[in-house]
C-alpha cells in the first residue's frame, strides 16, 4: 500500500475536522471561542501526524493491522464529530442536570473506541514498534502532564486564569498530538 493511500483516511478525518471547527464556529456563535479552536487544532495535529505517518513506523504493521487501524479510527472520529454536534445543539434545549449531564457525555464513547483502537494496534505491532510507541506515549504524557502542571502553579497563583472546562478538553488532543510528534522522533532514532 502506498504511503499516500495508507494516509487518506487520517487526512480525511482531518478534514473533516476542520470543517466541523468552521461550522461550530458559523451555526453555533455562542459556543465558547475556545471550542472550534480546540476541533481545528485536533485538525492540525492529526493531519501532521498522517503526514508523517511513514516516517513513524506505521508503515512496518501488517496490512490487515493498518487496514483495521484505519477503519477504527475513521469510525472512531466521525462517531465522536456527529455526537459532539449532537450533544452541543441538545444542550442548549435541556434543563434538567441529569439529562444535561448524559447529554455532555455522549462524545466520550467514541474516545473510549479510539483508544481501544490505538491498544489493539499496539498489541499487533512487533516489538520494536511497541518500544517506539511506548516511548512516544510516555514522552506525550510527561510533557502534558508538566504542561498542565505548569498551568495549575500559575492558576494558583493567579497569573492566569484558564477555564477548567478548557483545560481538561486539551488534555486528550495534546497528548494524542505530542503522541504523534513524539513518535516520529523516537522512531528516527531507531531506523
Amino acid at each position: 500500500m502506498t504511503r499516500s493511500l495508507h494516509t487518506q483516511p487520517l487526512l480525511a478525518v482531518a478534514a473533516m475536522l476542520m470543517a466541523a471547527a468552521i461550522a461550530l464556529r458559523l451555526l453555533l456563535p455562542t459556543v465558547p471561542a475556545w471550542a472550534p479552536a480546540l476541533v481545528l487544532l485536533s485538525a492540525v495535529l492529526i493531519g501532521a501526524v498522517s503526514m508523517r505517518r511513514g516516517a513513524s513506523g506505521c508503515m512496518d504493521a501488517p496490512p490487515a493491522l493498518r487496514r483495521r487501524y484505519s477503519r477504527d479510527m475513521t469510525v472512531g472520529m466521525v462517531s465522536y464529530m456527529a455526537l459532539l454536534f449532537a450533544s452541543l445543539l441538545l444542550l442548549r434545549t435541556v434543563e434538567a442536570t441529569a439529562l444535561r449531564a448524559l447529554i455532555a457525555l455522549l462524545p466520550v464513547a467514541p474516545i473510549a473506541l479510539l483508544m481501544r483502537a490505538m491498544l489493539r494496534f499496539i498489541r499487533g505491532v512487533d516489538e520494536l514498534q511497541q518500544r517506539i510507541e511506548l516511548e512516544a506515549i510516555c514522552i506525550a504524557a510527561a510533557l502534558v502532564s508538566f504542561g498542565y502542571m505548569t498551568g495549575g502553579f500559575l492558576q494558583a497563583a493567579q497569573v492566569i486564569d484558564v477555564p477548567a472546562s478548557a483545560a481538561m478538553l486539551w488534555v486528550f488532543p495534546l497528548v494524542c498530538g505530542l503522541y504523534g510528534i513524539a513518535k516520529s522522533v523516537v522512531a528516527r532514532r531507531y531506523r
